[in-house]
């Protein structure tokens, strides 16, 4: 059974948060490992009461408690989809509840939409005797740049709806008797249109099943119930920003025995602190000594794929661009990687040396003209 926190703790729902806390100390002083040592029937007490007073004792944990239970303090819990889904819950029990058929003569808001656009668009107002399709769902996922680049396997904790347990998605009560359901005479299909040619729609009072008992206990008639399933994706090597990857069959589940929609991750990437993607290309500022930019030199510079040489010409100047072939981004089409841009900093060491100043200042000569010369506003 669900736990009761305010129960664990001793209060009332509407109690303050003073009287919140007042409580917790209460019972945290008596209960404390350290007031009842070796007493474990104690230490399972204490940390009742201590997750009880994270919940409850937080504004915010405690207002989505309050909503929806311990659903609400899960991790990736979505408040708003949950009310939404609670709404069009509630509103198709009450539509069944008073016979009438979901959006006027529609179950769904898909069925309206379908209704425009016609049965061409796999919609679910003018369907075929086929079973129809889940919805697709879409989730907004961030990530490093580097993971990005790389491409990796993941776990993730998703809130949707899923096929009710109890009545198996047919939205009768498993323990009351089924009968022929009167409105498709046990077809589970009505006419949505008349004419020539002939379009069917799943009946909502059967959910097109053809059959009607009691409602069920647990998902109230509707078929489905809100849940969190646990789903491994693979985000391919070189996704950008924007980039969708789709993990077929992990959408909303068909009400009508059809097959499960899809979904689809929409990509978001952080920035890199020295990194930046343009398009296949990554663009990488790179500090060199004096010595480098004017004698040259090879350095090292780390790539995604490890530590590779670069060669810095003689003379270079601060701005200069080296390119490093095949040390970009992934295309996720071509499979091919862009380049990695190295532009080069040269950077002037600190120093109050009397020989070094002394060099530099010697240095100045060398400049065959004024270098600001060709600087106008």
């Amino acid at each position: 059974m669900p736990t009761d926190f305010y129960k664990t703790l001793g209060v009332s729902k509407d109690a303050s948060e003073g009287e919140i806390k007042k409580a917790y100390r209460k019972l945290a002083r008596k209960w404390h490992p350290d007031i009842n040592p070796g007493n474990n029937e104690a230490e399972k007490k204490f940390k009742e009461i201590s997750q009880a007073y994270d919940c409850v004792g937080n504004k915010e944990k405690r207002a989505l408690y309050d909503e929806f239970g311990e659903d609400g303090l899960q991790a990736g819990f979505d408040s708003e989809k949950a009310r939404q889904y609670s709404q069009w819950k509630g509103f198709q029990q009450g539509e069944q509840s008073r016979g009438a058929e979901g959006f006027g003569r529609y179950q769904s808001y898909e069925d309206i939409f379908g209704d425009i656009f016609g049965a061409g668009m796999g919609s679910s107002g003018f369907r075929s005797q086929a079973p129809s399709r889940g919805r697709d769902l879409q989730h907004d996922m961030t990530i490093d740049l580097i993971s990005a680049l790389k491409g990796f396997e993941t776990e993730l904790s998703m809130q949707k709806a899923k096929i009710c347990g109890t009545c198996g998605g047919s939205g009768n009560d498993p323990k009351s008797t089924l009968s022929t359901c009167t409105y498709c005479g046990g077809s589970g299909r009505l006419n949505v249109a008349e004419g020539p040619m002939h379009f069917t729609k799943p009946c909502p009072h059967c959910q097109g099943h053809g059959q009607t008992g009691k409602p069920c206990p647990t998902c109230g008639g509707s078929g489905q119930v809100l849940g969190t399933e646990k789903i491994r994706v693979v985000i391919p090597r070189g996704v950008k920003e924007g980039s969708k990857v789709r993990v077929a069959g992990k959408g909303e589940p068909a009400s009508t025995g059809g097959k499960p929609g899809d979904l689809y991750l929409i990509i978001h990437t952080k920035p890199h602190p020295f990194l930046t993607r343009k398009g296949d290309d990554l663009l990488m500022d790179v500090p060199v000594t004096v010595r480098e930019a004017m004698a040259g030199g090879t350095i090292d510079i780390p790539t995604v794929d490890g530590t590779v040489k670069l060669k810095v010409p003689s003379g270079s100047q601060t701005g200069k661009i080296l390119r490093l072939k095949g040390k970009g981004a992934t295309n996720l089409k071509t499979k091919t990687a862009g380049n990695l841009l190295v532009k080069l900093v040269v950077k002037v060491p600190q120093t109050d040396d009397p020989e070094i100043l002394a060099a530099v200042q010697k240095m100045d000569g060398m400049y065959k003209s004024d270098v600001r010369s060709a600087i106008r506003i």
